[in-house]
């Protein structure tokens, strides 16, 4: 509306813009554009907690001219385990690289390295799934996770993902329990203008009925359904999730297609039991990992990779809404430890 008025007032030979702006208008006019970042150089800058501090041990031990005896593989160990790459990953990693050096016939610290980011590669690598959306339409995708872990602005990223990919898309209020969930849900369908179909309360279940059949009479792309948070120890809450899940079966056989679990990489090995509780419960099909920039616990992927390695779909480095992306492992491994 803002932009209209000045549009019209400009039109009509009148200058209405305050001196304050105008100066506004010209410092912007000024200033340099900053190019803008690519995808790997968001990711690395995203992952620079993580670097610094497993990276950055990795280099003094690598670089320390250290004999490569039991004493490295132990400190190698700690520094893995520091990094919430797990006790069965860090195990896997340790001897995955002591078996490379030993067939390659290398001795030499750098070369160990090496051999470690390769071992690390390999154990990621099968988690490097991309989504693809099929031709059902609507193609439906359940999002479900712990409170805080970031699942309302992943939707809000993804809806403005596949618009670039050309779908048209509807979201689903599904969380009727958490204060503002809607209206946030809301805020983002406007900044992507979307539609987003909501009840003031009631079932969650009931909710997304209705989006699936809306989605379906208007002939929509992708349908991102939200869903409260809840903790896996919470039985009942685990339970109404299985319902809507069921719900969502019966609104449209054979959906969900995708049943994502976004989990805040803060959380560590915290996040491994997550992803075990809820795919016990409901079946994921993949993952969304965010808020890996700030920190230094990224290492969780290969706990993950070797505990249950359900795909890694997507993963998030930042606010912006081109800041989450289809995991990519060696891209991954390389601004991780590079």
């Amino acid at each position: 509306m803002l932009s209209f008025f000045k549009g019209a007032a400009k039109k009509a030979g009148a200058d209405t813009t305050p001196d304050t702006e105008k100066v506004a208008e010209a410092v912007a006019d000024a200033t340099p554009v900053e190019p803008k970042r690519s995808w790997a150089q968001r990711l690395r800058d995203g992952l620079s907690a993580t670097r610094e501090k497993l990276g950055g041990q990795l280099k003094q031990l690598f670089t320390s001219g250290a004999k490569v005896d039991e004493a490295f593989y132990e400190e190698l160990e700690a520094i893995l385990l520091s990094c919430d790459v797990g006790v069965s990953a860090t195990r896997h990693l340790i001897d995955a690289t002591r078996a490379r050096v030993r067939k390659l016939g290398v001795s030499t610290p750098e070369e160990v390295r090496l051999q470690l980011k390769a071992a690390l590669e390999d154990l990621v690598a099968p988690l490097e799934k991309p989504l693809e959306i099929t031709a059902q339409r609507p193609f439906v995708i359940l999002l479900t996770g712990v409170n805080g872990a970031g699942k309302t602005t992943s939707i809000g990223k993804l809806a403005h993902l596949y618009q670039g990919m050309g779908h048209s898309i509807l979201l689903a209020a599904g969380d009727t329990f958490r204060a503002a969930a809607r209206e946030q849900l809301a805020e983002w369908g406007a900044r992507n203008n979307v539609l987003v179909v909501s009840q003031q309360g009631g079932d969650p279940g009931a909710v997304i009925f209705d989006a699936v059949q809306s989605a379906t009479a208007k002939g929509i792309g992708v349908l991102l359904a939200d869903t409260a948070g809840r903790l896996p120890t919470q039985l009942h809450l685990m339970e109404e999730l299985k319902k809507v899940r069921r719900v969502t079966d019966k609104a449209m056989p054979g959906a969900p297609h995708e049943t994502l679990l976004v989990l805040d990489a803060n959380t560590g090995q915290n996040a491994v039991a997550q992803v075990k509780a809820f795919d016990d419960a409901i079946g994921l099909t993949g993952l969304v990992l965010t808020k890996l920039d700030g920190t230094a616990r990224g290492g969780v992927i290969a706990a993950i990779a070797r505990e249950r390695p359900i795909p890694v779909r997507y993963i998030g480095v930042g606010e912006g809404l081109e800041d989450l992306r289809p995991f990519e492992a060696r891209a991954f491994v390389d601004a991780m430890l590079d």
